[in-house]
């Protein structure tokens, strides 16, 4: 471990006369610790209490402090650690191949307490002045540009790097990085330098997200009508980082999978995700940075990158993938009685890890789209300028953003937006039909959905509805605000042969029961693509939703995904591909999973072959990720063609004759592997040591864990935690294995045997949350969910409580689905092949 030695100065009013100063610190030594007042007098704390439970440290004085002006110094010391949390160290290869070590700072969202004392909670917001003393040989970066450089007066193997004084900055969003960097740069059409560091060499990588990032500036600031309030913006790639990317203040930090683009390693489907995560850090610029939440329960403030990829790659059709990753993601999890509001309170700093989710996130996403909707883009936006102008450098609560919006939208947002960020869930909107002369009438009635098909309890929302018919597939009829139970609509001039579809877009965070009738009339529209894409997806998902929670039949899903055969837009097939690896993990307990992959073979066949290997002159974005998606799943699902054909090309591609485009790889090494035995495994892991590219790393290491071997399953999770595999990276390898039926069991006996490593070494947190979600949400017993929960109760992990209890409530669901559905599955399988 490398320690590193600081000094720190802070100046400030006393409020009133105290007797004790209490601050935040974490893993530090203080010392020389003093308190000058208004009149020159310096004071020395009688005692020091530091408690590593609280994470604080209390100074007591013999005499009162009086109010007025004072400025408190200390000198401190700490470790650069291997956590990945506060200021630590991430180990990197230099270009003549020694191994070598940047430090960087991770402070989100209670460690920047691990780098210097503070009053670490995101309203107390201060200016920080920042010195940094590093050796001449490498670049040393901060929030502001910097001021000064002089060597240093002792040693002439350093330079002393002083920088600008910041604007009022909530200590999460304090960043230093020291290392060896490279850096591309340019200026945006509103005059603010963009640089993206670069590991050294690789220059080329960081030209996507400079392009990106240099565009998205001044598209937020026409949005926002605020111009970005700092004088530099730097993008920084770093090799050890536990979360996709964290914004501070004008230098936003990266995994580097989530910056750096290959030309000829670099996917579509990861350039994309590039730019989402790019436009979404510099939003954070202004929602967050400028203006942010008071306290860490109104995280899930965040949402516009979608906006800004739209704007920018009209190409990647991003809101219809939002459907399929982000809101669908949403309700499934929210629909579970373990789930919880958007707006949570938080007390001890575990807990903050731990709603880091797909609530906050995707749901918090989710709820904003439909509000935009509700008032309209321009009424939002005139919103948010009121927000972010009133409360810039301050820090809000939801309801000042609900306030905004009211004014310029003269509807009531607090009302309506209250009852689904401070309750749990969302309604699931049952449709009743008959006929009135020439109208039609319907009967919505609200009750909150549930996974395990229950009635619900007494939640109500305040629904916007929207409708659209057959007459005009993408026109919106009629739109309306459900505030109770249940009211009637009447559709003048829409007969009884006419389909009626509720939530057009998909866009209502809800869930919609059809009567057999109404369901009956839409299939067709589906076959025939009469209704648009979105469309499609959402009757499916719906319909899918209420299999899932026992409404339905599993088989009448079965029925409908042959309607799909002819399908051939991405986010349709993505809702279907999901769908189907649900099904596949729940039959991979059955004994006829063989007559669901033939049956699933069947269903991707023709558009298999209308995409066949090669990609066409001109061809859309779109169809290039949905050829990895079909070509992986008829490669899983054991197509023999796509099977042989892989290990054709993987052949080729390991004897260089022919590289793999970097879109098939991942599919053709999972299909390749799925068989491997153990020459094919060393391959694999002869094509890992050989890449320096972080993403194909990471595509080969989650690629091993499709082995079916059980030998090689062991060897894949020893691998992952062996020195080989990067810290933030183990956790996704032990991830593929369990994702597998072989490896199912072998991960969750792995994780019970090196839980107490894999926790110390993440300190619990988003990484181990995420491991125990994957490997035990699959199991489908109420023996296994017995035996998860008696290793749990027996070992606390702060911040996983809810992970746990939402696994145990889906393994017990899987059960019960599994028993309601086994046989009436089995026998439509049986049939649909005679």
């Amino acid at each position: 471990m490398k320690k590193f030695e600081c000094y720190i100065y802070s100046g400030g009013p006393v409020q009133e006369s105290t007797r004790e100063i209490k601050l935040n610190t974490l893993e530090l030594s203080l010392r020389d610790i003093k308190v000058r007042l208004g009149d020159g007098e310096s004071v020395l704390p009688s005692t020091t209490d530091i408690s590593t439970t609280t994470e604080t440290a209390t100074l007591s004085f013999d005499r009162p402090l009086p109010a007025g002006t004072a400025t408190l110094s200390l000198s401190f010391s700490g470790e650069l650690n291997d956590k990945m949390k506060g200021m630590y160290r991430s180990k990197y290869t230099s270009e003549d191949g020694e191994e070598r070590y940047s430090a960087v700072t991770q402070f989100e969202a209670t460690d920047a307490r691990r780098c210097f004392p503070c009053w670490d909670e995101p309203a107390l917001k201060a200016t920080f002045d920042i010195t940094l003393v590093v050796p001449h040989d490498r670049v040393p970066l901060s929030n502001m540009p910097e001021e000064s450089r002089v060597p240093h007066e002792s040693d002439s193997n350093l330079q002393v790097v002083k920088f600008s004084r910041s604007p009022l900055i909530s200590t999460y969003l304090v960043a230093v990085v020291v290392g060896e960097y490279d850096h591309v740069e340019d200026t945006s059409s509103d005059g603010i330098k963009v640089r993206v560091y670069t590991p050294m060499g690789k220059q080329v990588q960081g030209k996507f997200a400079l392009e990106v990032a240099t565009k998205v500036l001044p598209y937020y600031k026409e949005y926002f009508t605020i111009a970005y309030p700092f004088p530099k913006m730097d993008l920084i790639a770093i090799a050890d980082f536990s979360v996709g990317a964290m914004e501070n203040w004008g230098l936003v930090t990266y995994h580097e999978t989530c910056l750096l683009v290959d030309p000829h390693n670099t996917s579509a489907s990861q350039r994309q995700w590039i730019a989402l995560v790019v436009g979404h850090e510099l939003a954070h610029q202004w929602i967050c940075n400028l203006v942010t939440m008071e306290w860490w329960t109104h995280l899930w403030l965040t949402f516009v990158e979608f906006l800004c990829v739209d704007h920018l790659f009209p190409e990647y059709d991003i809101w219809n993938q939002f459907v399929t990753n982000t809101y669908v993601r949403a309700l499934e999890m929210d629909c579970l009685k373990n789930s919880h509001p958007i707006e949570v309170p938080v007390g001890h700093p575990s807990e903050v890890d731990e709603i880091f989710d797909g609530i906050s996130y995707s749901k918090g996403a989710s709820v904003i789209r439909m509000l935009i909707c509700y008032l309209g883009d321009k009424d939002f936006r005139a919103g948010m300028n009121k927000y972010l102008t009133r409360h810039q450098y301050g820090n809000t609560y939801a309801e000042d953003l609900w306030t905004a919006l009211s004014e310029a939208s003269k509807k009531p947002v607090a009302e309506v937006m209250s009852t689904w960020t401070k309750q749990p869930g969302f309604p699931m909107i049952t449709v009743a039909s008959h006929q009135d002369g020439d109208n039609r009438v319907l009967t919505l009635t609200q009750q909150r959905f549930l996974a395990d098909g229950s009635a619900g309890d007494s939640s109500q929302w305040m629904v916007p509805i929207s409708i659209s018919t057959q007459e005009d597939p993408s026109k919106v009829v009629q739109e309306l605000l459900l505030e109770s139970r249940t009211m009637q609509v009447v559709l003048e001039n829409v007969s009884q042969s006419t389909w009626v579809k509720l939530n057009p877009g998909t866009v209502g965070y809800y869930r919609t029961q059809y009567p057999p009738e109404m369901l009956t009339q839409l299939i067709p529209a589906i076959q025939d693509k009469c209704l648009p894409p979105l469309d499609r997806l959402g009757v499916f998902n719906d319909l899918f939703s209420m299999v899932q929670a026992g409404h339905t039949s599993t088989v009448e899903v079965l029925k409908v995904l042959r309607a799909f055969e002819d399908e051939e837009d991405f986010t349709v097939w993505s809702a279907v591909h999901n769908c189907v690896a649900r099904l596949d993990q729940l039959l991979s307990h059955t004994d006829f999973h063989s007559t669901f992959a033939a049956f699933v073979r069947q269903l991707f066949s023709r558009i298999g072959q209308r995409l066949g290997w090669e990609a066409k002159p001109g061809e859309k974005h779109l169809d290039t990720l949905l050829r990895s998606l079909v070509l992986g799943q008829l490669g899983l699902y054991g197509d023999e063609g796509v099977v042989g054909e892989a290990h054709k090309r993987l052949s080729a591609h390991v004897a260089h004759t022919t590289t793999l485009p970097a879109d098939l790889r991942s599919p053709v090494y999972k299909t390749v592997v799925a068989q491997a035995d153990e020459k094919t495994y060393e391959q694999m892991l002869k094509l890992y040591r050989e890449a320096d590219f972080h993403e194909e790393k990471d595509r080969i290491s989650r690629s091993l864990g499709a082995t079916r071997d059980p030998n090689l399953i062991q060897r894949v999770l020893q691998f992952a935690m062996s020195s080989e595999v990067r810290n933030q990276d183990i956790v996704f390898v032990i991830i593929s294995v369990a994702m597998t039926a072989p490896g199912r069991s072998a991960a969750w006996a792995f994780f019970k045997k090196h839980y107490q490593e894999l926790v110390d070494r993440y300190e619990g947190g988003y990484l181990v949350t995420r491991l125990i979600k994957y490997i035990t949400e699959n199991f489908t017993s109420e023996d296994m969910a017995r035996e998860v929960e008696a290793f749990f109760k027996d070992r606390q992990i702060p911040g996983t409580e809810r992970t746990v209890q939402q696994s145990l409530e889906t393994i017990r669901l899987n059960a019960a689905w599994l028993n309601r559905d086994q046989q009436s599955i089995k026998k439509y399988l049986a049939d649909f092949h005679l």
